[in-house]
């Protein structure tokens, strides 16, 4: 007698149908250690950064040339099925998590630095090269590559065209926007594309500029021309105590009023000081509500000189202590902590979620005594490391997710944290991108007719909606039933989504 059919076993053979008529059809593309397929294999690919959101792929595409790109996206386009682009997977929105019923094409096997013009201060490289190895390659020119977010030792260039990675770098160099001159790859089609060009500027719209930030739904990106500058001949970095952290907020806003432009200027409130501190140990004052890093690079007559000017704006705006670096090893020690918050966060917690908003400078203070109330509400802890000079926001929630409950806490904090910072004058997201995290938050931002702009953008390049569906914009449907539920729970109904 058989077992009735259920609408889960009914799911399960479909997709094991569907995993083997895609396998036949990339078997003669790809070479067989290029195909993974078995669940022990798929699994470590089932989420990136943001742990909590987990999926596990039909199977995985480790192309290694830019035919085998092409053929496996032509493939898939004639089959009807997703494909999701994954760099080192150390995005923190969800923005590479596998589409159940598709293909993780992963580009990790793009990883040379093809070119480096000295003189025309460019270098191109695949996809897959490492942030931080870009720099180290154009060491010896005099050059490096601006752009340095945290996971710069182990995220990729593809991954930070994606999402318009920053840094604490980002105040005076900019973003991946800023710093990239050309990208290259493909449609979802299998047919190849160029944004930008090898000149200055180029005729016509700036598809640049959409692509970088598209997280991965406009185009499969496998080559990248960036920007190099030259190396300072100093560097020298500021670190302020402040006693309270409205204090050390408005002295952000003061430091930029004075019409100065730091190298980087960075924040962290005293619970992420206390984490960092007991791991890198880098000489942090853990008596302070915050701390400020503020850093001054060029010759050294001008660094000597923005030094001093910083010093006097940070004293008059009330900072308790300042120290100031006298060598590169102690302006190394200095920012040990910033780069490090991530990872100390780890260790005081089994999991964190680390949200990503922006707002304008002069709020900082509003939205650190915001997320404290927070704290109590939802009754988690949150450690604060932010971008301060251009106001984005790094909360890290710490929870446990093995608890369903903290993970609902945690899920309620980190839409509550967005959503304020939208209520503030800012935005949902600075440079972890959308993804799958921030889904219900741009219902929140965003009108009904933005949203479908949106969506109509991205159906200029991908007409049946296949690379990395289901994030960034949200549905109609999805608005609505988000609205309907901050309307069960009693919460603060937004404007925008009585539109939807």
């Amino acid at each position: 007698m058989n077992a009735p059919t259920t609408p889960a076993t009914t799911e399960l053979l479909h997709k094991a149908e569907l995993q083997a008529k895609v396998l036949q059809a990339l078997k003669p593309l790809l070479p067989a250690h290029a195909l993974l397929y078995q669940s022990e294999d798929t699994t470590p690919y089932e989420c990136d950064g943001l742990t909590a959101y987990r999926a596990r792929p039909l199977l995985v595409a480790l192309p290694e040339t830019e035919a085998q790109v092409a053929a496996v996206l032509k493939a898939c386009y004639a089959l009807n099925v997703p494909v999701v682009a994954r760099g080192a997977g150390t995005g923190l929105s969800g923005g590479a998590m596998p589409n159940p019923l598709g293909v993780t094409l992963s580009l990790a096997k793009f990883n040379k630095i093809l070119k480096i013009d000295k003189r025309s201060r460019t270098a191109v490289v695949q996809c897959g090269v490492r942030n931080l190895a870009i720099s180290e390659a154009a060491s010896p020119y005099g050059l490096y590559y601006a752009p340095d977010p945290s996971s710069q030792i182990a995220c990729t260039i593809g991954g930070n065209v994606a999402e318009n990675s920053g840094g604490v770098h980002c105040l005076k160099y900019g973003l991946t926007l800023h710093n990239i001159q050309k990208v290259r790859g493909f449609t979802m089609e299998g047919e190849p594309i160029t944004f930008g060009s090898d000149a200055l500027d180029q005729s016509g719209y700036d598809f640049l500029s959409v692509v970088i930030g598209s997280e991965g739904m406009l185009a499969v990106t496998t080559e990248v021309t960036v920007k190099l500058i030259p190396k300072p001949l100093l560097a020298r970095c500021i670190m302020a105590s402040f006693d309270d952290v409205r204090k050390a907020g408005d002295a952000v806003a003061q430091v930029i009023a004075a019409g100065i432009i730091p190298a980087g200027l960075e924040m962290m409130d005293k619970p992420m000081t206390a984490a960092v501190e007991d791991y890198v140990h880098a000489g942090y004052d853990l008596d302070a509500a915050a701390i400020l890093l503020c850093e001054s690079d060029g010759t050294p007559e001008e660094v000597e000189e923005e030094i001093g000017r910083m010093s006097a704006v940070l004293t008059a705006a009330g900072a308790t202590a300042i120290a100031v670096s006298n060598s590169e090893a102690e302006r190394m020690r200095f920012w040990s902590g910033r780069k490090n918050a991530f990872p100390a966060s780890g260790r005081i917690s089994p999991d964190y979620m680390c949200m990503d908003s922006t707002i304008p400078r002069k709020r900082l203070a509003d939205i650190l005594l915001a997320i404290a109330e927070m704290e109590k509400k939802y009754q988690l802890r949150c450690c604060n490391v932010f971008h301060a000079g251009d106001g984005n926001l790094h909360p890290l929630i710490l929870f446990d997710a093995n608890d369903p409950d903290q993970l609902h806490r945690c899920e309620l904090f980190g839409a509550d944290i967005l959503e304020t910072s939208v209520a503030m004058g800012g935005t949902v997201t600075g440079e972890h991108g959308v993804g799958v995290e921030k889904l219900n938050s741009m219902c929140v931002q965003f009108s009904a007719e933005e949203n479908a702009q949106m969506f109509a953008l991205k159906a200029a390049f991908d007409t049946r909606g296949l690379l990395n569906p289901g994030k960034v914009i949200p549905t109609l449907q999805r608005c609505a039933e988000y609205g309907k539920m901050l309307v069960r729970g009693g919460q603060i109904k937004h404007p925008e989504l009585e539109r939807f």
